[in-house]
């Protein structure tokens, strides 16, 4: 497939997978005309290397990741000791960002709650004063 087709099937701006090609993330072969022309595995490829890009892993890391998961390019290789560590303080960083989002979203449910039960809803508290409503 061409280059916008992959951009279509991955919701990727072709701009980003020109990017993957020059980080060696991702490999293309070259028409005679000289246009890529990817496998279709590069769909998977390209989804996974969103979702390490979401992770907040870097290129460098995640091309270092890449050979070694199952389900790209035949894998698994097997990690270097480096890489693991690499990997394990990413996941720890990870834990703390979704520990820190969990309390964002528990602040906003105690907002929201707060809100749904102001004392703008009760009209005897809104009452103006002097009007007999206590």
């Amino acid at each position: 497939m061409r280059i916008g087709e992959l951009a279509r099937r991955t919701g990727v701006s072709e701009r980003s997978l020109r990017y993957y090609e020059k980080e060696g993330l991702l490999s293309a072969d070259r028409t005679p005309g000289g246009h890529r022309e990817y496998t279709g595995t590069a769909v998977d490829r390209v989804r996974r290397i969103q979702e390490l890009y979401a992770a907040g892993l870097c290129s460098s890391k995640i091309g270092t990741l890449l050979p070694c998961m199952r389900d790209v390019d035949g894998g698994p290789a097997t990690p270097d000791d480096s890489l693991v560590r690499d990997l394990t303080v990413e996941r720890e960083r990870i834990d703390r960002m979704i520990e820190d989002l969990v309390r964002s979203r528990a602040l906003l449910d105690d907002v929201i709650r707060a809100a749904a039960h102001s004392p703008a809803d009760d009209p005897a508290r809104t009452a103006p004063a002097g009007s007999g409503a206590a």
